[in-house]
């Protein structure tokens, strides 16, 4: 699942290429994908883009006024075309969900892999029609997020710090990955409780909360849409690389796995020596 640093990277490369050029035709290769009704896809033709925006982990893609929104979700990608085909996708015929045809030649389709369908798009003349989008709390990388602010997140919610970077209602754009990555640089467990961190584990978690997304955007950004994934991956520390050593201590990297989804973690620097029991609801081990 793209996450804030490759949705921001992805933002960045839309826009060098499609701001100033106009929509010459919009195509449905899912039904389902698109949630909203009006305005129709058909106004967004002839119509030219202004800019393109993240908002958590949504794409806002500003067409004279109407906003393309669209959450890639667990599955989902953007491929960008220099010179897309002229057949046109036909809805259920097709692997591509939506495709935006601009008016030199170029244009992108978004796909999704698998049978569980998540990708959404929208049209919407004000980005907080989106559902998702109005329920954001603060992003991590705007200009005034303060240590303090963050502070004032953690307090009094007794939840599992692991849990709570992922709410997207708490802070917009971590997810599953990017949350073991930035435990794992605080030094962490995944469920240390957000209300019982001291104050020092408060300020390592900032820290590492915004050195850990600006870092992953700095090696994100110029990469076109398709080598995002692979670069996501290659830099990792931790997520996704059980029983791989751990880049500071050595120790191996070990998992907690869940119905839908798992969590990495390296016990030596982030709980102890002790390994988390790989269970769902999981409690460090006696």
């Amino acid at each position: 699942m793209p996450e804030l640093p490759e949705v921001q990277a992805l933002v960045d490369f839309l826009a060098e290429r499609i701001v100033g050029l106009a929509v010459v035709g919009v195509e449905l290769g899912s039904i389902s994908v698109l949630k909203t009704y009006d305005p129709p896809p058909s106004a967004l033709v002839g119509a030219p883009i202004d800019g393109v925006a993240r908002h958590g982990k949504f794409l806002d893609v500003d067409v004279d006024g109407i906003h393309l929104v669209f959450h890639l979700a667990r599955a989902g990608w953007l491929r960008f075309s220099d010179a897309l085909p002229t057949t046109v996708i036909r809805p259920g015929k097709s692997p591509i969900a939506l495709r935006v045809r601009l008016s030199d030649g170029s244009g992108f389709d978004l796909t999704e892999a698998g049978t569980k369908k998540s990708l959404a798009a929208y049209l919407v003349r004000d980005v907080q029609e989106v559902p998702g989008i109005a329920r954001l709390g603060p992003d991590p990388l705007a200009d005034g997020f303060s240590e303090a602010d963050f502070a004032g997140l953690l307090a009094g919610r007794r939840t599992q710090i692991k849990g709570l970077l992922r709410d997207q209602s708490w802070l917009a754009g971590v997810g599953n990955a990017y949350s073991d990555e930035v435990l794992h640089v605080a030094r962490l467990s995944p469920f240390a409780v957000a209300a019982s961190l001291p104050p020092e584990a408060v300020s390592r978690l900032y820290a590492a909360l915004l050195t850990t997304l600006r870092g992953a955007v700095d090696a994100a950004s110029g990469k076109p849409a398709a080598e995002l994934k692979d670069a996501k991956r290659a830099g990792m520390r931790v997520h996704g690389r059980t029983g791989m050593p751990c880049p500071e201590c050595g120790d191996v990297v070990r998992e907690v796995s869940f119905a839908d989804s798992s969590l990495q973690y390296c016990a030596t620097c982030q709980t102890g020596g002790k390994p988390l029991a790989d269970r769902r609801m999981s409690r460090l081990l006696k």
